[in-house]
């Protein structure tokens, strides 16, 4: 829940005040002032990355000045009393001493401190995607100069003034679904990309002050906006000098995505099929957690029995592991932390994405991590694992990190819901405990370039009424105004597959097939949904159990029935599913890996 008390200081805050009152007092620059490990945003001014700041002492010539009284003698002429029998005065020469300051120039060898910087790295601005943690830093000439981490990886010192300092990033536009059975509303911290204070650490989304300017609506104590009744509104997120506004709008339509779920299912002949349950696979898979320095060095491949019995129906193998982890040892808080823990991926081309929440955070309403791109055409099979350490080289690791993109800490929901086009990649952040509630879904909306959110939406689909929703926990992208997603009505004992359009920013929705089962009879539930193109069928998985099912999107195959099923022995749960041209692939944790699907019987 929201703490809306903006006045209060938080621990970061405080921490970084102590360190700067710390800094000023000290007069030993020499050592690291050490500060709370934080996130820090990267800027669009691109400073100097070097592997080493130290005070080290130098011996030099110093040029010395000194003044000393030097006596000398002049000649005077001095007039005589007596004049001479003609009336002329007489003069004699004496000698007069005399006092001068003269300068004195010498060289002589002194001690002194000075900072000298280690090697050249890099620029910062190969890391403006990475996520990029420290927890110290130096003064020199007045500057900070922090050391940072970049995906777990300790690197080196730069400039604070590489960082986003003082600045505020939120998405612009927020359209919300008309709901008057909306009992939560949106929370406006959905819109937060990122905000950071005046040295360009993340700023906990709590401590950001929302304020809200409309006629018709308005922000709760715990900052939620209602969608009840129709009304625009500009937000406003303030921290420090940071600042930046948000227009959201509730659409007027009330009547927006009901529809009718119409469709006769198709019945199956499937006998009763049981799968271990989620705890005991987490229990089986998390002894094999590796380290960054226990990296895996062969591939996995499993084989599956189809429907028929048959022992070769399918195959899966490795065709990448992750990183171990994404941030820096000591990474408490979520905020922090990006997880190797993936829930969901999407494939588009040669670009791969993931939702990685920590372990146990998928369950939480308010469910929030990271979602990290990887460019497939630099992956390397086994190595990538190592991005944490520094067992590869800095050139090497360098290579690497270029072909990934990490998103700020962001609302994912359960994390399964992954699709993503050309540009952009989606995510409908919806809670997996939410008992399918008559609450707004919503679409959110990333783009790849930046990996930063840059559109949200709220939308509904009900069945005749607020009383027979549809809450969708697994949903598919076929292109930037089209979703297919997956419902289990459990009462009656079926799956439903809605086609949900956007026009601008309205949604309608239509059933558009119904499998007569449960699939799997002791309600486990869907760890992973996709529609192949390719082949017009949908595969829905189950812990380590891959079902296909006929889509009939585009006429190929009969919309809802079951084709085929497999069984494979993995001992872990699928964790999300991934389509592209023909292409299937699945992924599973511990250790992280994506896997392709070959030889899949009909």
């Amino acid at each position: 829940m929201r703490r809306f008390a903006l006045g209060m200081m938080t621990s970061a805050a405080l921490m970084a005040g102590l360190a700067s009152q710390v800094q000023a007092s000290s007069k030993d620059y020499s050592k690291s002032t050490k500060t709370d490990l934080v996130t820090k945003i990267m800027g669009n001014k691109s400073y100097q990355v070097y592997s080493s700041l130290k005070l080290e002492e130098v011996t030099k010539k110093v040029k010395t000045k000194t003044k000393e009284k030097k006596k000398y003698t002049v000649k005077k002429k001095v007039a005589v009393k007596k004049k001479s029998k003609k009336g002329k005065t007489k003069y004699k020469t004496v000698k007069q001493v005399k006092y001068k300051w003269v300068t004195k120039t010498a060289y002589k060898n002194v001690k002194k401190k000075e900072w000298k910087f280690g090697k050249k790295l890099t620029a910062s601005a190969d890391f403006r995607y990475a996520h990029v943690q420290s927890k110290s830093y130096k003064v020199k000439g007045g500057k900070r100069y922090y050391y940072i981490y970049v995906n777990g990886r300790p690197v080196g010192y730069v400039n604070e003034k590489a960082f986003a300092l003082s600045k505020a990033n939120v998405v612009s536009q927020v359209s919300l679904v008309n709901n008057p059975s909306d009992s939560v509303g949106f929370n406006a911290e959905d819109a937060i990309n990122y905000v950071t204070d005046q040295h360009g650490s993340l700023v906990d989304n709590d401590s950001v002050k929302i304020s809200c300017k409309s006629a018709k609506l308005n922000i709760s104590d715990t900052g939620y906006v209602s969608s009840r009744k129709a009304g625009t509104a500009v937000l406003t997120f303030k921290y420090g000098k940071a600042k930046a506004t948000s227009k959201l709008t509730v659409r007027g339509d009330a009547k927006e995505g009901i529809s009718s779920a119409d469709v006769t299912p198709v019945k199956t002949d499937l006998p009763e099929i049981q799968t271990w349950s989620a705890s005991d696979g987490a229990s089986l898979s998390s002894s094999s957690t590796i380290t960054s320095k226990d990296a895996v060095s062969s591939s996995h491949k499993y084989w599956a029995t189809d429907m028929s019995g048959n022992a070769k129906g399918a195959d899966i193998e490795t065709i990448f592991y992750h990183p171990a982890v994404l941030s820096a040892p000591g990474s408490s808080n979520l905020e922090a932390k990006v997880s190797s823990a993936v829930q969901g991926i999407d494939f588009y081309d040669n670009d791969l994405v993931t939702s990685n929440l920590d372990l146990g955070q998928a369950d939480n309403r308010e469910a929030r991590g990271h979602m990290v791109y990887y460019n497939m055409r630099g992956v390397k099979k086994y190595k990538w694992q190592l991005i944490p350490s520094k067992i590869l080289s800095f050139n090497t690791w360098l290579s690497y990190i270029k072909n990934i993109k990490v998103s700020p800490y962001m609302k994912l929901g359960h994390g399964q819901s992954v699709g993503s086009t050309k540009k952009y990649v989606y995510v409908l952040a919806n809670w997996n405990r939410s008992n399918n509630w008559s609450n707004s879904q919503e679409l959110i909306r990333v783009k790849k370039s930046t990996m930063e959110i840059d559109k949200i939406w709220t939308f509904k689909v009900w069945n005749g009424s607020a009383k027979y929703p549809r809450i969708f926990l697994n949903a598919d992208v076929i292109d930037d105004n089209t979703l297919i997603a997956l419902f289990h009505n459990a009462s009656k004992h079926r799956y439903e597959y809605w086609k949900i359009t956007r026009s601008g920013d309205s949604f309608k929705a239509k059933e558009v097939g119904a499998t007569g089962s449960d699939l799997i009879s002791n309600s486990t539930e869907v760890q992973g949904f996709v529609w192949d193109s390719a082949y017009d069928v949908y595969y829905i998985a189950f812990n380590d159990y891959l079902f296909k099912i006929g889509a009939g999107l585009d006429g190929g195959t009969e919309a809802g029935k079951l084709l085929n099923y497999y069984k494979f022995d993995t001992g872990r749960e699928f964790e999300g599913l991934g389509s592209y041209k023909g292409e299937l692939y699945v992924n599973l944790n511990h250790p992280t890996e994506t896997l392709k699907v070959d030889h899949i019987t009909k």
